[in-house]
């Protein structure tokens, strides 16, 4: 009989939690998600199990805690309860044949009605967006609504504070919500908290990973959004945040980076859409519904106006509302797409859709920036284009230093979407979104000539061009498109 020492032992019980890890492994990543993400996983977990399986715990599942989901299903029913009714668009204007069904999509998709008699203007310039924001904070009278991904006391955003504080102190109701992480890693966030505490105002922070207070959720989820709303008359929503266009970093700061965003300007009905917004989120942070702050939807005929659904979209909805709303345009599209989206990293589902409306005769456009201020989405969105231009697709890259963050699309010459979500995989499915859908050829009108803009700024990127890369570029390229597809 040969003994079976200690070293024996220890080496069969590791054979059999490896092999234990990987079979579970198989039966528990793929389900319900997406085959390239679960194949990732998998990849991870089998070439560093141990690593992996950790990694798995702490980032491998997109859901929100269980109180935050059920917060979260309260709020949409509260929310669709009490927009019932609210649709207030004239037919008596031209409409496309299949708008009828985006809208019943994004309704039935937890968002809010159509709603006509709306007017809004685009802001491009950086400086323009804050000075407009803190005009009409200045003239609010009952509350001041603020929601931003990032939020930072700095010289660029000193007056935004200040108008807060001015406002506050004229007995207007002013709630501040910042996502924690993003917030944080920008310099200055001790002194921004300790501004709006001095000054009275009541914050929270958003997604909080404060695992010693009890707050804790899956730690790379985000809240995206950015939103100001003012006594529920006015509302702004876009892709710029409240910082310096330098975002404060010093490594932005070297390389010259300035950030061109786009922000929209809404007054009528929608602005209820925005608030509704704000509401559900102030609620999941605090636990207190702002029922007063609901306010009633009033038909207010305007010249030209625009019929316009907001669709809020992250882990807290069961579909991917974002993903799915545009998809749906995307194939619905007769003549041109134009897209604006600073991190473009689709998933397999948006590809089709685009290389196919090239292939239907369509002419696609992509805007995105020349350089990246993240290195691994940079790459990973290098991936993409030899495919897109293959199929035709017109890439313009607009020029350093900017970092051009705008968010928007349009179809045709009869809609748009605006707003803060990426087309990429984490505004899809990890980040709490938030898109306007426009349908209005004076507001398409008006977006198309800040794509004119855009394009006299930029270069073409041709597929010649892009066959000429360096192979180590490749190569980085295809690495980084691996990683993005680990969610």
């Amino acid at each position: 009989m040969f003994g079976i020492d200690g070293l024996t032992i220890t080496v069969l019980l590791a054979l059999i939690v490896d092999f234990s890890v990987r079979v579970i492994a198989i039966i528990v990543v793929p389900r319900n998600r997406r085959p390239m993400s679960g194949m990732a996983w998998l990849l991870t977990i089998f070439f560093i199990p141990y690593l992996g399986v950790l990694l798995f715990l702490l980032i491998g599942f997109r859901t929100l805690p269980k109180k935050r989901r059920l917060m979260q299903d309260e709020i949409n029913k509260f929310i669709l309860d009490s927009t019932e009714g609210m649709e207030l668009v004239r037919r008596d204007h031209p409409w496309p044949g299949w708008l009828e069904s985006v809208v019943e999509l994004n309704r039935n998709l937890g968002a809010m009605p159509l709603v006509g008699d709306n007017t809004a203007s685009l802001i491009g310039e950086y400086q323009v967006a804050f000075d407009t924001m803190i005009a009409d904070i200045d003239q609010a009278q009952k509350y001041v609504h603020v929601e931003f991904y990032i939020l930072s006391l700095d010289h660029t955003t000193a007056p935004f504070f200040d108008a807060l504080e001015n406002a506050h102190r004229r007995g207007v109701s002013v709630r501040v919500l910042m996502d924690h992480i993003q917030s944080m890693r920008k310099p200055g966030f001790h002194q921004t908290k300790k501004r709006l505490t001095d000054a009275g105002i009541a914050w929270q922070l958003m997604l909080p990973v404060q695992p010693f207070k009890g707050k804790w959720q899956r730690p790379d989820l985000r809240n995206h959004r950015k939103l100001l709303i003012v006594d529920g008359m006015v509302g702004f929503m876009g892709s710029q945040n409240i910082i310096d266009r330098s975002y404060n970093m010093k490594s932005n700061i070297r390389r010259g980076l300035q950030w061109k965003d786009f922000m929209t300007r809404l007054e009528g009905p929608i602005v209820s859409g925005l608030n509704a917004i704000f509401i559900t989120d102030w609620y999941s942070e605090t636990n207190e519904l702002l029922t007063r702050d609901i306010e009633p939807v009033h038909p207010r005929p305007v010249t030209d106006a625009l019929d316009c659904q907001v669709v809020p979209s992250g882990p807290g909805f069961k579909g991917e509302n974002n993903l799915r709303l545009f998809l749906a345009l995307l194939y619905y599209a007769q003549d041109r797409i134009i897209i604006t989206s600073p991190y473009f990293v689709p998933d397999e589902s948006i590809m089709y859709a685009i290389t196919t409306a090239v292939q239907r005769g369509l002419h696609v456009e992509l805007f995105v920036s020349e350089i990246g201020d993240q290195a691994v989405v940079y790459h990973a969105q290098r991936s993409y284009y030899e495919e897109l231009l293959t199929a035709g697709v017109h890439i313009y890259m607009y020029k350093a230093p900017y970092i051009l963050h705008a968010k928007h699309f349009t179809i045709d010459d009869e809609v748009a979407v605006v707003g803060s979500s990426n087309m990429d995989q984490r505004s899809f499915s990890l980040n709490m979104e938030v898109s306007l859908m426009v349908h209005g050829r004076s507001f398409v009108r008006n977006l198309r000539a800040m794509e004119d803009e855009n394009r006299l700024n930029s270069r073409e990127l041709t597929l010649e061009e892009w066959r000429k890369q360096p192979l180590r570029s490749t190569i980085l390229d295809n690495l980084a498109r691996l990683t993005s597809a680990v969610q």
